[in-house]
């Protein structure tokens, strides 16, 4: 690990993995609150490195000082599920298994709620971390399977690792967003033809606002020629989002379509299905549309939005009942969901059902009145006009 600050994460981390691992090495880069403290407390090893504006840097850095054959790289926000263990466990001993893939679940993340890191390796002298932000030992790996090709790259598709530094709260709080983009395009000018970074620091563009520009970074990365899988993955879905975003829904599915038929894991493929549903849902095809939401929420029934949109296609077909359920299931999974009480509203109301219908109004205007004063008012006064009041079913 290397960890800076970490003192409200790390004991949950560390805990996770405390008894799992032979032994725990923490690189601190300069903390000022206990977090060293904690991290001896918990018996690992803790070391020291001045922070020099490089991820990669400091993750090598901390490998300097492992023993072990294998390496486990975890951030403080992170957490080692338990249920992975014995899988990890059997993976290390295949003498072959030179890298293996865990997938993340993004804990609150709005988007896409899973990730497929390389974050388990064996200890190589060429296995090292490259890019000074989103680091990995990627680069590394295929290069040494370009010279000793016996060793295998596999993948584990059940979560490993759940993570919660994605939450819009928390990237605003650590002003993720300014430190990446400034370690990524100082990085960028000095390797402009870097597809990794284009396509990560494209992204980030595309998160702020900077359409233009993230998609010209993203159009750049794409026509590099050999790109690996996940990664061609990741470009064809930013582009798919900012062509969406811009309302080339030709465009966008196309690069959904593309996305889809690389080899990644099915979870990653998640928000993928789901936006190009959102477009064909937009287009008019219904039953497609259909077709991708039941595939969202089979891959992750925990998936709110999933079913919320499901439901929105099941109306348009007609299918009241079935609609009715799945944004109930939204609810459920997501009780501050003012979108699926709205909608759940109208379709009550629409079956009958006058009491129910006017609850799920009014909570959804409670819910809207904070962050979208006006969506709530809007639901007020049609409601009014009909001549009800979900006031009084409050």
């Amino acid at each position: 690990m290397i960890v800076k600050n970490e003192a409200a994460n790390l004991p949950s981390c560390l805990a996770s993995v405390r008894e799992v691992v032979d032994e725990m090495v923490v690189l601190d880069t300069g903390s000022t609150d206990a977090t060293v403290a904690i991290a001896q407390s918990y018996g690992a090893q803790v070391y020291h490195f001045p922070w020099g504006h490089d991820f990669s840097q400091a993750r090598n850095e901390a490998l300097k000082y492992v023993h072990g054959a294998w390496v486990l790289v975890l951030d403080a926000d992170e957490v080692l599920a338990p249920e992975i263990i014995p899988y990890l466990e059997e993976v290390v001993k295949e003498e072959q298994n030179l890298v293996v893939n865990l997938l993340r679940h993004e804990l609150g993340a709005e988007d896409a709620p899973y990730s497929e890191i390389s974050r388990l390796f064996r200890r190589h002298p060429q296995l090292y971390f490259t890019h000074p932000y989103h680091a990995s030992i990627d680069e590394s790996a295929i290069a040494l399977l370009a010279e000793e090709p016996y060793w295998k790259i596999i993948s584990i598709p059940l979560v490993a690792l759940r993570h919660t530094g994605y939450q819009p709260g928390i990237i605003a709080q650590r002003q993720k967003l300014s430190t990446a983009k400034a370690l990524m395009e100082s990085y960028l000018a000095i390797h402009p033809e870097d597809a990794y970074t284009q396509n990560k620091l494209g992204a980030l563009y595309l998160q702020i606002g900077e359409q233009e520009k993230g998609i010209k970074l993203l159009q750049q990365a794409i026509a590099t020629p050999g790109l690996q899988a996940p990664l061609l993955f990741e470009i064809n879905y930013h582009l798919g989002n900012a062509y969406a975003y811009l309302g080339n829904n030709n465009q966008a599915a196309a690069h959904y379509q593309a996305a889809l038929e690389q080899q990644v894991m099915l979870q990653i493929k998640l928000p993928v299905y789901h936006n190009l549903g959102i477009l064909l849902l937009d287009g008019g095809d219904l039953e497609t549309a259909k077709s991708a939401f039941e595939i969202v929420v089979k891959i992750d029934p925990g998936f709110a939005q999933g079913y919320y949109h499901l439901g929105v296609a099941l109306k348009l077909l007609d299918n009241y009942e079935a609609a009715i359920a799945c944004y109930q299931q939204a609810i459920n999974l997501q009780p501050d969901y003012p979108d699926a009480y709205q909608s759940l509203g109208v379709l009550l109301l629409l079956s009958g059902q006058i009491d129910s219908s006017m609850q799920a109004f009014s909570r959804a205007i409670a819910l809207h009145q904070p962050h979208n004063p006006e969506a709530a008012k809007r639901i007020q006064e049609e409601l009014a006009s009909m001549g009800f009041d979900p006031a009084r079913y409050g």
